[in-house]
């Protein structure tokens, strides 16, 4: 039985549906939210699911965000009297999961919270007031009466140190917080359509889970030991029940994928100081880009003898600097990380944002000492970060992973027989530039790997290479103006954006262009262009092909012809 309350004005509403015995969802549904963390953009909004699991004792598991405190506690108050909650399991304690807790905590002031040690630690500075409290370990249990007996699965890094999953045994539901998830908001509580949801599910794992594949992968091999599970309650998204063995398939063959990557990067932040999580995010985002794996670890929560295992086998080390004040366990990790690093490897930093940071200077002439290669000019942040930031910081993190990749690149592009290179270059094709804007963040690409795909509806098709910036710019629903060259008159254009780009650079310095009704940017010099929609996209190795819907156009010179470029080899640009 499911129960949705009338969509209000401000589109925030909750549902509640009994998704076992004794077990109900309590999801809190944001309609309209189109940024997550501010670099993460979202199409269909999201939700914030939280559970009640009633034995003979009671327990929460996870809470929501601030922004529902008045609809989350009032629907909580009409499915039980809160005082009478025994345990608030905390999956982990990023706000939009954690941020009732002190409320509940309030309301049942003798309940046990519980979770992993990293997250009662953070918690502390997140509630300012005393709590009773159970650390659990991986194979812990909890046993709450009438069956329900709770196994803790640890699952660091997915995707906060502290996270843990919990599992029910009676029902068989596995509750994994951010793990699984997807930023997708609509009536149904379960997976029953997986076309309406695939591309979500992807973006999702690509932003949050795929730069700690190797965390996936682990927490994979502890579920397998649980049993049957037959739903994974989510913490974001709908339940997975219907698509459980095809999801969770494609996470461990999406992993797979990352971990075997010749090349790993290791990136150092502190989660819940300044915006830490969030830049660092962004960095690994643009680092995975390349092919490059990456591994992020909480300065805080790192054992030592882990840090310079990871950091002895890493080509890259990225350093978010910690608050001066901060705890001595960060600052030993930097030394670990510094006694471990050798030359030949390259470095990067930024400062978290909070205002109170380590300098980075120090740190970073010690590392340039040691032989290592600043991959990108420090991140030094003083202000809220906004989406110009964040872009920069994925721009920065792609710098690193290609000076990374750069030897691996020219070995492959030797490899390949001389006679196919030449005949792969004889695939020719135009000459375009992709423009987007998506807020505040504007970019640009020269493409030729562009064809028409459809007559109903119209449609083109784009291979973007997966570490181009503008391809975050290109995700499903957002919007782009397809600028096409003219024969003779392109090298200028052609040029411009050709040149390399530092993070964070204004492509459109020094060329005409005006706003589409899309809001893209058109080249002032170009013969035609075209306003597109991304529709899908399809994955191809180092390149996603991005089909496209055609919604205006015009051509400014219709006598004049488009640019055509012709390749002498096939196997690279």
């Amino acid at each position: 039985m499911v129960a949705l309350t009338d969509k209000t004005q401000n589109r925030l509403t909750m549902q509640t549906a009994e998704i076992a015995p004794e077990t109900t969802a309590i999801r809190s549904l944001d309609w309209d939210r189109d940024r997550f963390d501010i670099e993460f953009g979202l199409q269909n909004g999201t939700t914030y699911n939280s559970f009640l699991i009633q034995g003979e004792h009671t327990a929460l598991v996870d809470t929501s965000h601030e922004k529902f405190r008045q609809l989350y506690l009032s629907t909580l108050k009409d499915l039980i009297n809160p005082a009478e909650i025994d345990y608030i399991i905390i999956s982990h304690t990023e706000p939009d999961h954690s941020g009732l807790v002190k409320d509940i905590l309030q309301l049942a002031p003798e309940a046990t919270v519980v979770g992993s040690k990293v997250a009662l630690q953070f918690l502390e500075d997140m509630v300012h007031q005393p709590f009773k409290r159970q650390i659990v370990k991986n194979g812990d249990r909890l046993d709450l009466g009438n069956g329900h007996e709770i196994e803790f699965v640890s699952a660091p890094n997915l995707h906060w140190p502290d996270t843990m999953f919990s599992y029910d045994r009676k029902t068989q539901i596995l509750y994994t917080c951010d793990a699984f998830g997807l930023h997708y908001c609509d009536e149904y509580t379960l997976d029953e359509d997986l076309g309406a949801i695939e591309a979500d599910f992807r973006y999702y794992y690509d932003c949050l889970m795929a730069p700690n594949a190797r965390s996936v992968l682990s927490a994979l091999k502890r579920m397998g030991e649980l049993g049957e599970i037959t739903t994974i309650a989510t913490g974001h998204g709908p339940l997975l029940y219907h698509n459980v063995a095809e999801l969770t398939g494609r996470y461990r063959t999406w992993s797979q994928t990352k971990a075997k990557a010749e090349t790993t990067a290791a990136l150092f932040y502190v989660s819940d100081y300044g915006y830490s999580d969030r830049l660092a995010q962004s960095i690994a985002q643009g680092i995975q880009k390349t092919g490059v794996a990456i591994e992020m670890v909480d300065l805080r929560a790192a054992e030592p003898q882990e840090v310079q295992e990871l950091v002895s086998r890493c080509a890259g080390v990225v350093i978010g600097m910690p608050p001066a004040s901060g705890s001595a366990a960060a600052q030993t990790t930097i030394s670990t990380v510094l006694a471990a690093a050798k030359g030949k490897q390259a470095v990067g930093m930024f400062e978290s944002g909070g205002g109170d940071d380590e300098p980075i200077d120090p740190i970073l002439l010690k590392f340039v000492e040691l032989g290592l290669t600043e991959a990108f000019p420090a991140i030094r942040i003083k202000q809220t970060p906004n989406e110009t930031i964040y872009k920069l910081c994925e721009e920065a993190g792609t710098d690193l992973g290609q000076w990374l990749t750069r030897d691996r690149n020219i070995k492959q592009i030797k490899a390949l027989d001389a006679d196919l290179q030449k005949a792969l270059g004889r695939i020719s094709g135009g000459l375009y530039i992709i423009t987007a804007k998506k807020g505040d963040v504007a970019s640009a690409m020269l493409a030729s790997w562009v064809s028409q795909a459809s007559f109903q509806p119209l449609g083109l098709t784009i291979a973007v290479a997966k570490d181009r910036a503008i391809e975050s710019l290109m995700q499903v629903g957002d919007r782009f103006v397809l600028n096409v060259l003219e024969e003779g008159n392109y090298q200028g254009l052609m040029k411009h954006f050709l040149k390399r780009f530092p993070p964070g650079a204004d492509r459109f310095a020094g060329v005409k262009n005006q706003l589409a009704e899309n809001g893209s940017p058109i080249l002032a010099d170009a013969l035609a262009y075209m306003e597109c929609e991304v529709a899908s996209r399809m994955e191809c190795s180092d390149h996603w092909i991005v089909y496209s819907t055609v919604h205006a156009g015009r051509v400014s010179k219709p006598e004049a012809l488009t640019a055509v470029h012709h390749r002498k080899v096939g196997n690279y640009y």
